[in-house]
């Protein structure tokens, strides 16, 4: 039977889409292949790692008649990344064999059956639907994203917080040094939810979700529904379920710094540029830069083991007391990377104090740092 038979980049664009949760080594080797499902001229592809399951469904035309299978993902990917994109590519199933070909070339693979495959469970009632548009989403993840924690055992903190409320959207993470909050007002209400989702299905939605950038189709929104340990999101012919972080998350308002004594207002573009050369001299380690804030100046110095130093001097439009802090300079260039605008402002109170870092007219955003002792 023809399973499939499109061209190369037709199967490998469907194939790519929903391996991004496959690992090449799992305890359970089936894991490791994608399940095919076949339904008339319809191909549903499914992955899963027992807790995310990715779901796409593509028209990708065969012989009549249904089939399912599954199969090596990554081999099938690697094979299909090495054919031309206009190449038309079929698959097709004998016995325990899938046979890809494509031009001269030709592939067998081995399969295991489809009924063996571990769908993940999902919960049997979901709550109401509500839609947000897949820019804003993927805007709000991309700053925040960088301060998860990884592997941290405090497992509440490999993730991002996602609080729903009336129309405004908020998403939080922190790794306990550091803390991002983004925020958006959408123009429908949506109910009220307050959701740990997990480092992976974040950081496979930043890649999955459209931004309506160049070459992309006209977006539409991304529908979200909740249960009790598990969410639902549906966007671009995609289904995608994952299980959600138990746990509570830190309260993040008593994190945020208020009534800051001091601040500087600077461009974003010369801060990071200073910040990535003196990096180059900062110990393995403790990655420390010294900034000193003084009137007119702002001075950013770095020294390692071997006793080189770095120094680095921008003009900044500051009139307040000295102030002498050191930061972890990751943590800074993380935040300073993750940003489009040309301005940035710095609030500080002290030596001593954490610094908050926004965005001059965009109240949604702030990020919070914490002070290192040098």
């Amino acid at each position: 039977m023809i399973v499939l038979k499109a061209t190369q980049d037709k199967v490998l664009a469907a194939l790519q889409a929903v391996a991004g949760i496959v690992e090449r080594r799992h305890t359970l080797p089936i894991l490791a292949n994608v399940l095919i499902r076949k339904q008339g001229p319809q191909i549903e592809l499914t992955t899963s790692d027992l807790e995310i399951q990715v779901r796409t469904t593509a028209e990708l035309d065969g012989d009549a008649g249904n089939f399912s299978t599954t199969v090596g993902a990554r081999k099938l990917i690697d094979i299909l990344r090495s054919m031309p994109s206009d190449q038309t590519v079929s698959l097709t199933a004998n016995a325990s064999k899938l046979t890809l070909q494509g031009g001269k070339s030709r592939f067998t693979l081995q399969t295991l059956p489809a009924d063996d495959f571990p769908l993940v469970q999902e919960a049997a009632d979901f709550g109401p639907s509500f839609s947000v548009p897949q820019k804003t989403l993927k805007v709000l993840i991309n700053q925040v994203h960088f301060a998860m924690a990884v592997h941290d055992i405090r497992y509440y903190l490999n993730g991002i917080l996602f609080v729903a409320e009336g129309k405004t959207l908020t998403l939080v993470a922190t790794d306990g040094h550091r803390l991002a909050l983004a925020q958006a007002t959408l123009e429908t209400d949506m109910p009220k939810q307050e959701v740990i989702l997990p480092r992976k299905t974040v950081l496979e939605l930043m890649r999955l979700l459209k931004d309506g950038g160049k070459g992309e189709e006209e977006e539409q929104p991304i529908e979200m529904r909740f249960a009790g340990n598990q969410a639902k999101f549906s966007f671009s012919g995609m289904e995608f379920v994952t299980k959600l972080v138990e746990g509570k998350f830190p309260d993040y308002n008593r994190v945020i710094p208020k009534n800051h004594k001091f601040n500087v207002t600077l461009g974003r573009a010369p801060l990071l540029a200073s910040l990535q050369r003196a990096a180059i001299l900062t110990s393995e380690k403790f990655k420390a830069v010294r900034l000193s804030f003084e009137p007119g100046l702002l001075s950013i110095a770095s020294s390692n083991a071997e006793q080189e130093e770095a120094k680095e001097e921008i003009e900044i439009d500051y009139g307040g007391d000295l102030i002498e802090t050191g930061f972890n300079v990751t943590y800074l260039m993380d935040a300073l990377s993750n940003m489009s605008q040309d301005m940035v402002s710095i609030d500080l109170n002290d030596s001593a104090a954490s610094a908050l870092i926004t965005i001059p007219e965009q109240t949604g955003f702030k990020y919070v740092v914490m002070p290192m002792r040098i």
